[in-house]
């Protein structure tokens, strides 16, 4: 039969045109995915999860109703995905702003590293540290202390790093450092590794709007922890004693001596949200990766390894 005889072909396999379309629509929704898996990598707590969750049902509900052309319910889905966004970017200013660094300086590829585990700490540095802090209380003692969770701090993160020591953490010494007679009590302790890393630090100050009762010390520990995640600060206030511990730009004040301690007792142990959400992370990423390269497989028609094997 002469080829103008023969049928014309039907059907999407061959046209090419409905293969690019359906190549665009994977390549799109890998995309999503794992812009999806970044913004879990970056909040990372089982708490914020469900707020995720919710904003993403809230897009794909928007995008299915302006698919089947409702146009009421399309217009009302948006402005609340809109609302949303921006809501979660109040919420989670510190990790946008982190992320928003990181990719400024180049260091996309961080992202996407699951973050370790906080650093245990015995409980008798935190003994040491809970003791010091008691007593600087008591006797209306001006601290700041920076106790680093899950890896080291950037120093470009802090305005001035101080002065290295390099010392074993113990109640005299910290009661010391914080003397006003010393050269080191105007600044912050830099905890590392369950020893004093430097003295002197001086902290950035945070932009937010703080009671005026709150003082610099205060301010600078809201600072550091609004712009660093892996870290905590122990503020004692020279004025009244009090005790606060600041996290992720939050103050939680006034404490006593026993509430510290079990809040460092908590935040160190091995029992963190952070902990149970990195593996469902790990093994969603791997199923993201297996499928996209089986799909990419089947648009290529090229034979895949198990199919290799087989035969």
């Amino acid at each position: 039969m002469p080829p103008s005889s023969l049928p014309p072909s039907s059907g999407p396999v061959s046209d090419p045109s409905w293969a690019q379309s359906l190549l665009l629509h994977s390549i799109d929704v890998g995309l999503v995915l794992a812009l999806t898996y970044l913004v879990l990598l970056i909040i990372g707590e089982r708490r914020t999860l469900w707020m995720v969750r919710g904003l993403i049902v809230l897009m794909l509900a928007a995008a299915l109703s302006n698919r089947l052309g409702l146009t009421l319910l399309s217009f009302v889905l948006e402005k609340l995905v809109v609302g949303s966004a921006v809501a979660m970017a109040v919420i989670f200013q510190s990790e946008f702003r982190r992320f928003l660094e990181q990719v400024g300086r180049g260091e996309i590829m961080h992202l996407f590293q699951v973050r370790r585990r906080p650093n245990p700490k015995p409980d008798s540095v935190i003994d040491e540290i809970v003791d010091a802090v008691k007593e600087l209380s008591q006797n209306r003692v001006g601290a700041l202390m920076i106790m680093e969770t899950s890896g080291p701090i950037d120093e470009r993160d802090v305005s001035v790093p101080g002065v290295q020591l390099n010392a074993e953490i113990s109640k005299e010494l910290l009661q010391t450092i914080f003397q006003t007679s010393t050269l080191l009590h105007d600044g912050a302790v830099l905890i590392r590794d369950s020893r004093v890393a430097a003295a002197g630090v001086i902290l950035p100050l945070s932009d937010r709007t703080a009671s005026r009762r709150l003082g610099t010390r205060h301010r600078a520990a809201m600072g550091i922890t609004e712009r660093v995640e892996n870290c905590l600060c122990i503020v004692v206030s020279e004025e009244t004693g009090s005790i606060s511990l600041a996290e992720r730009g939050t103050l939680n004040r006034p404490l006593t001596s026993s509430k510290l301690k079990e809040l460092l007792e908590a935040r160190f142990s091995t029992a963190v949200d952070r902990e149970a959400v990195a593996p469902g992370l790990r093994s969603f990423g791997r199923q993201i990766k297996s499928k996209g390269r089986r799909m990419v497989l089947r648009l290529l028609r090229l034979p895949s390894s198990t199919s290799q094997e087989k035969k």
